[in-house]
């Protein structure tokens, strides 16, 4: 855990950097907040202390949240590291950490089975993107060629099943909750982890 000082200075420093990276002054933050920007100045500076009443109308004028400037900056491990599944044929980079944002999750996939005969549904919808590779996309009663730099998006109440192709695919995936729990299967690889 982090000690108050230095969560002060992320803090700080986090402030400076979204308004800076937004190309704004101190005056068109400060206008934004409804603070002076003197305030705001001293606030970067480390020259005033922070408090919530003044963080509120920042964060909202970063089009950020009191969470996000919070949060801590402590990313041990940066590294995704694959979680092979020989068993259903594919191998997972899990690419959003656990709480993301919408309950959404971004996972990189590399299939090698084949597309199962066992067509499945689910509430939601998939979407993925071929990075390599093709992917065989059973829909229903079609079956689709995804290829390389093609994308899919489908309703998962339709029965459905993905593999590979003519040799290995690697596609990026955009799953729900539902997706997340039928395609990355009940063993969801922990984020930074192999």
């Amino acid at each position: 855990m982090k000690q108050d000082g230095e969560v002060d200075a992320l803090v700080r420093q986090r402030i400076r950097g979204l308004r800076v990276a937004r190309g704004w002054s101190l005056d068109e933050l400060a206008a934004r907040s409804f603070l002076s920007p003197s305030t705001l100045s001293r606030i970067e500076t480390g020259h005033r202390r922070i408090a919530l009443d003044q963080l509120t109308p920042i964060a909202r004028a970063l089009g950020t949240t009191l969470d996000q400037l919070v949060e801590s900056g402590t990313d041990d491990d940066v590294v995704i590291r694959p979680h092979r599944d020989e068993e259903r044929g594919v191998t997972t980079w899990l690419l959003t950490r656990h709480g993301a944002p919408a309950g959404m999750t971004v996972a990189k996939l590399r299939v090698t089975r084949p597309a199962p005969a066992e067509l499945r549904v689910h509430p939601g919808r998939d979407w993925f993107t071929v990075l390599s590779g093709t992917v065989v996309l059973r829909l229903g009663e079609r079956t689709i060629l995804v290829r390389t730099g093609e994308a899919a998006e489908f309703s998962t109440m339709v029965p459905h099943a993905f593999g590979a192709h003519g040799g290995p695919a690697e596609i990026l995936c955009i799953l729900d909750h539902e997706g997340e729990r039928s395609h990355l299967g009940p063993q969801r690889p922990p984020a930074g982890t192999g």
